[in-house]
């Protein structure tokens, strides 16, 4: 799933392709995807795209008021289309159309289908509402530093309610990073713990910001070499060469090295219903 970095970079880009320009229309091609009914997609024509910003996984179009947002989900993707194409892939869920015939198609490549956007009024925050605090806020730094959630620290870093814009593969890099375990609780972390986990996040998403700032044009269907660890059980881990081991739940694993992380315990598969800690 492309995270905050990734989604940083291309509305980066998405600015520097679209801005300035009018949009001709908003066209539908996976109707579900659209989330709200009111303003409606042709309320959009005529008005110029003024920014594209990023709020946690969400890229936001502003128009001088009403705003478009799109969330890529799990497998969400971008294209830049200049000149605009007439077809409708059978993976496309909206393609909108500038004044000067270029165009951003939103494809969905994931199984689940849940990629979506949103047409939002002026001053209506939609699903931004429910969002945590970005990850270089001074109100992430406190939550980390001052907060007693009991939760583990990997659950915490990729719920959008408490971080916007974190999920499962830099959240186990940045443990990684910061040494801790992934089973650990935020409100068991001492001082020096919680100042490593807030350097460990800002440092893990800026390198791999600048890394992603590297790629042009949308977001492709692979996005392969992000991560340090997440994705590579069994490999070497890159500090002390010790095998990364993994934790499988239902839908994502957990990757961790045991020697940098958890004194050299090894945490059994969730599978085998039963941990080591």
């Amino acid at each position: 799933m492309p995270e905050l970095p990734e989604m940083q970079a291309l509305a980066e880009r998405v600015e520097a392709e679209f801005g300035g320009t009018a949009i001709k229309r908003a066209t539908p091609i996976q109707f579900s995807s659209l989330k709200t009914f009111d303003p409606p997609p042709e309320s959009l024509a005529g008005r110029t795209l003024e920014s594209v910003g990023r709020r946690g996984k969400y890229l936001v179009f502003d128009f001088g008021g009403p705003r478009l947002l799109i969330h890529l989900s799990q497998g969400g993707r971008v294209d830049f289309e200049r000149p605009a194409k007439a077809s409708r892939p059978k993976n496309g869920v909206v393609r909108v159309v500038f004044d000067d015939g270029a165009a951003l198609l939103v494809k969905e490549f994931g199984t689940e289908r849940k990629a979506g956007w949103w047409i939002l009024a002026e001053r209506d925050d939609g699903p931004l509402v429910k969002l945590g605090p970005e990850p270089f806020s001074d109100e992430f730094e406190v939550l980390v530093t001052e907060g007693d959630d009991g939760r583990r620290v990997h659950t915490l870093l990729r719920d959008q309610r408490t971080v916007a814009g974190i999920g499962r593969g830099f959240s186990d890099d940045i443990l990684h990073r910061a040494r801790l375990s992934p089973y650990a609780s935020l409100s068991s972390l001492d001082d020096d713990a919680r100042s490593s986990l807030v350097e460990a996040t800002h440092t893990v998403l800026t390198e791999a910001l600048e890394k992603e700032r590297e790629r042009t044009g949308g977001l492709p269907n692979k996005l392969q070499g992000r991560f340090v660890v997440h994705g590579k059980a069994g490999e070497p881990c890159p500090r002390c060469q010790e095998t990364l081991r993994r934790v499988s739940y239902e839908s994502h694993e957990v990757v961790y090295c045991p020697t940098c992380q958890t004194g050299g315990k090894v945490l059994a598969d969730r599978r085998l219903s039963r941990l080591v800690r």
